[in-house]
């Protein structure tokens, strides 16, 4: 890996992450009135961010980590606008816990994806 194929392959990875966080997002805040149960977001993290780390290894963190900054964004932007929100309490203190749950999530899924993708290659 060389840092001209990385940057190249950036526009992908972004728009992968953006597309993938959007998804998981609109899940969140949208489906069934936000009412979704959080494991549903948990599993559809996790299966994306394995998904990117399994195709694109390391690389596949940038991915990630946009995936993952669009779901504790959205509760913000709806916190900040004074939209109703199925976060409970709508505090900030809460955004910043599910920013660090989901970071976790997302990295453990990268990593797991890593794992998964090295071991195929074998």
């Amino acid at each position: 890996m060389n840092l001209t194929f990385m940057k190249s392959n950036s526009p992908l990875l972004l728009v992968a992450g953006i597309v993938a966080g959007a998804v998981v997002a609109a899940v969140d805040n949208l489906a069934f009135d936000g009412e979704v149960s959080p494991i549903v977001i948990v599993a559809m993290l996790f299966v994306a961010t394995a998904t990117f780390g399994s195709i694109w290894s390391w690389r596949g963190g940038l991915a990630s980590g946009v995936a993952w900054v669009c779901v504790p964004l959205a509760h913000l932007m709806k916190h900040v606008l004074g939209m109703p929100d199925t976060l409970q309490p709508n505090t900030y203190t809460s955004i910043l816990l599910l920013a660090g749950f989901t970071f976790a999530i997302s990295t453990i899924g990268t990593g797991c994806g890593i794992v998964l993708g090295a071991n195929s290659k074998m």
